[in-house]
């Protein structure tokens, strides 16, 4: 047998296999969709505005401020900026207690927007049961998760918890 005539031959479950990749990465690729930038930054802005809201009054700035009403407060982190853009949590105290914990900035546009409004969630329900910044880091999102609890202590230690 001359080795120029030898041909070689894919046996029909490579193939198989081959094609259902292709198809696995086409259908992938063709239902990504791209987070909406305003559900990635979160549910309030941030920078210097004042509002009211079911008796709590909340005056926001970069440094992070605490205001209150009769047993809540609403206390922002300071803003921790990171490679893929600034971090600020915010969190409601009610009779010493963490009972709401809120992104409101956190990187935005592309794949740190789809990576931000995964991570936002999870991180918060973390810290609410924590009840502290000692939340863990989610995979693929670390520069945002360790942001994250930073701000998220420096809002506990203004709320003095």
């Amino acid at each position: 047998m001359d080795r120029g005539s030898r041909r070689s031959t894919v046996s029909p479950a490579r193939l198989g296999l081959g094609v259902a990749s292709l198809a696995l990465a086409a259908l992938l690729l063709l239902g990504f969709k791209a987070p909406d930038p305003s559900v990635a930054a979160g549910t309030a802005a941030s920078g210097g505005t004042t509002g009211t809201s079911g008796g709590t009054t909340r005056t926001s700035g970069s440094t992070g401020t605490t205001t209150s009403s009769s047993a809540t407060k609403t206390i922002d982190g300071t803003i921790v900026n990171t490679r893929y853009g600034p971090v600020e949590v915010e969190i409601t105290v009610s009779n010493g207690k963490v009972t709401a914990v809120t992104a409101i900035e956190l990187p935005s546009g592309g794949r740190s927007g789809a990576i931000s409004s995964y991570v936002a969630p999870v991180l918060s329900s973390e810290a609410l049961t924590a009840q502290s910044a000692s939340i863990d880091v989610v995979s693929g999102a670390t520069y945002t998760s360790e942001a994250y609890a930073r701000s998220l202590q420096s809002a506990l230690d203004q709320a003095g918890i």
